[in-house]
């Protein structure tokens, strides 16, 4: 696995290359993901972790999928479903562009802490399930 500051580096350089292939100026393109252009410099440099929703911006910004950009950051692991997780959240047409950054949010705050002791989702550990 990598180290974290070299995934933040591959993640940056990802970004840089993308805006390169997109003909952007540095602030051209922190100007359509709404970003600083320090700040967005900092992340193609390594130098900054973005958040999920920032890299929902850049990606968005880049024309490029935010799926992609996770799958980068190591946020996703395109091999156990949770980019059709993704998918889904980002493609639901019910929902406001806020209303998917707030589940993009909670799900990937939700993927990354440890779970709970005894929360299977198990009926014996008291957490209803539904059955169809």
């Amino acid at each position: 696995m990598q180290e974290i500051p070299d995934r933040w580096a591959e993640l940056g350089k990802f970004i840089r290359e993308q805006r390169d292939l997109s003909r952007l100026s540095l602030r051209r393109l922190s100007n359509l993901a709404g970003i600083s252009n320090p700040y967005l410099s900092q992340i193609e440099r390594g130098l900054r972790k973005p958040s999920a929703e920032i890299l929902q911006q850049i990606a968005k910004a880049l024309r490029i999928s935010a799926t992609t950009l996770y799958e980068q950051a190591g946020l996703l692991d395109p091999h156990d479903g949770s980019v059709d997780t993704i998918a889904a959240i980002l493609g639901d047409p019910h929902l406001t562009e806020e209303a998917r950054q707030t589940m993009m949010k909670v799900y990937l705050t939700l993927r990354t802490e440890p779970p709970a002791a005894g929360a299977t989702g198990r009926p014996e550990d008291g957490v209803a399930t539904t059955s169809g």
